[in-house]
């Protein structure tokens, strides 16, 4: 035998377990980084919980809007905040308060 067949035998029977790795390891990158990957799932459930916390800070926000507006309308009317209402729109005080100023920049709720 020469040496050519000997390494062409070779090549030969090395060539299905080399092609079956690399069928492997194409898919196992591609089960990390592609488009659904886990990687791209880490991301995903990332994003949900972001979201997840923006709608609970939205949802609170809501929720103390609707407890100021309903403190203003109905039957019982919160008559504390109607006129902290009405002195903050139309910018009056009391005779008896005291004027405490505050930065433009800073709220106070």
């Amino acid at each position: 035998m020469s040496f050519g067949r000997v390494l062409k035998r070779k090549l030969a029977d090395a060539l299905p377990p080399v092609g079956l790795a690399l069928l492997c390891g194409y898919f196992v990158w591609h089960s990390l980084h592609g488009d659904s990957g886990l990687l791209a799932r880490e991301r995903k459930q990332q994003e949900i919980a972001d979201a997840r916390a923006t709608l609970v800070r939205a949802e609170s926000e809501r929720d103390s809007m609707e407890r100021r507006v309903n403190g203003l309308r109905g039957e019982r009317i919160d008559r504390d905040q109607l006129d902290e209402r009405a002195r903050t729109l139309l910018n009056l005080v009391g005779k008896d308060e005291i004027v405490i100023p505050y930065d433009s920049q800073r709220r106070l709720f």
